[in-house]
Formats: structure tokens, C-alpha cells, sequence
């Protein structure tokens, strides 16, 4: 069976026509031909799918097309804009926050999104006063971006660069 869709990607409105069993990454990839989402291990557990829902993470490869119907989504392409990159993006650069790339999309993406939710004051398994904003220390922000995965192993960058991204406050 198949479905008619309308997504937003990227600020321009799109209307495709998908088998319901197409996941969201396979349906911007292959229908809508956006290259930043990558198909990396299909299972939810590396995060280089990561796109920004209504600032919020959405794991494509694990989601259905159909369920985002009307939805706006934002990858790590749509990001900049006339001004130059998103600070995000500049932060990763200024860190030195990737060494291959193929995961920089989907972690700046969750990156972006976790500063969100730690703005909005939801808690992680480290945050230690559930009372309060959590405050991003090291250990802090390595938790909630632990669903994304690197494997040239450029934590510590990028670790480096959501910090610098937060205490510019334009993340």
C-alpha cells in the first residue's frame, strides 16, 4: 500500500508518494535526494541519520515516512542560511570536531536538538539536580549525545564544539 505525503525539508515543501513501509531516512534519501542523513547502521544505534523535527531529534531509520506526514524537517543541510552556517556547524569546524565526516550531520543535528531539551530543562541520567536547567559539563553533554556514534573518535572535539556552541548561546 502506499501513501501521499507532504513533508517540508529544508524550507521547501515536497509532496511525494512513498510504500508505507518506507522508513523517513529512505524517503529523504531516495525520494527527496538529501545527502546529509546517512544510512549508517539501519538499527537507531549509530545516530548519523539524525535530523531536527520541530527542533526536537528524530531518528529516520527507525521512523516511517507515513508518520511525518505535514511534518517539517530540518537536516544538516538546511541549517545555514544567507548569514553562513548555523554556529553549530562553525563550532565543529572551530573544534575541529570531525575527522571522516560521515557522522558530522547527524551529530550536529543531535547536538542542536539535546541543547534544545536541555534549555527546555529536561534531565539526563547524569543531571544531578533535577530541580534546576542542567548545566552542560563534560559529562553532561557526552550522555545525552551518546546515541550518536563516531568512530574516528573525535569526542572530544565534539564535545569541544557543542560547549562552544552553548556558551555562544546561538545553538
Amino acid at each position: 500500500m502506499e501513501s501521499k505525503l507532504a513533508l517540508t525539508v529544508d524550507g521547501e515543501e515536497h509532496a511525494i508518494v512513498v510504500d508505507n513501509r518506507t522508513t523517513l531516512l529512505d524517503a529523504l534519501r531516495d525520494h527527496l535526494g538529501s545527502t546529509a542523513p546517512k544510512k549508517g547502521c539501519d538499527h537507531g544505534q549509530c545516530g548519523s541519520c539524525t535530523v531536527l523535527e520541530d527542533d526536537r531529534r528524530v531518528t529516520t531509520c527507525l521512523s516511517l515516512a507515513v508518520a511525518h506526514d505535514g511534518a517539517s524537517i530540518v537536516t544538516a543541510s538546511g541549517l545555514s542560511g544567507d548569514d553562513g552556517l548555523h554556529p553549530m556547524q562553525q563550532a565543529f569546524i572551530d573544534q575541529d570536531a570531525f575527522q571522516c565526516g560521515y557522522c558530522t550531520p547527524g551529530q550536529i543535528c543531535s547536538a542542536i536538538g539535546m541543547l534544545a531539551e536541555a534549555a527546555d530543562g529536561s534531565p539526563s541520567f547524569v543531571t544531578d539536580d533535577l530541580a534546576e536547567a542542567p548545566s552542560l559539563t563534560d559529562a553532561e553533554i557526552r550522555e545525552r549525545l551518546s546515541g550518536n556514534l563516531c568512530r574516528c573518535g573525535a569526542y572530544v572535539n565534539i564535545v569541544a564544539a557543542v560547549k562552544q556552541a552553548a556558551e555562544e548561546g546561538t545553538a
